[in-house]
């Protein structure tokens, strides 16, 4: 899934409409999603930072700085304000995640 690393680089906002079995789905900044109060948000850039953006105050993005790396298992991690996250798909229009609380 790492291979071609280029396809989750970007801004990818959280698309919980399609969220499914624990796994939430992200789609590209541009994507047309209906209206919402607020969604989260994942910048995932290639030196290894990422911002995640909560959803805080009168719908407002709160953002918080975190990394990202590569895993043996061949996925990507992440740990950003006290969550982990685990790519599980990478495609050029979908990025699924799984979120935990981080340990």
């Amino acid at each position: 899934m790492y291979d071609d690393d280029d396809l989750m680089f970007g801004r990818w906002m959280h698309s919980f409409e399609e969220d499914h079995g624990g796994v939430a789905v992200y789609r590209p900044a541009d994507f047309p999603f209906p209206p919402a109060r607020g969604r989260r948000e994942l910048e995932l850039r290639p030196d290894g930072t990422l911002v995640y953006g909560a959803i805080g105050r009168g719908d407002a993005p709160e953002h918080h700085d975190g990394g990202w790396q590569p895993t043996a298992a061949g996925s990507v991690e992440g740990t950003v304000a006290g969550r982990r996250l685990r790519a599980v798909l990478v495609e050029p229009d979908r990025l699924e995640v799984v979120e935990e609380a981080a340990q």
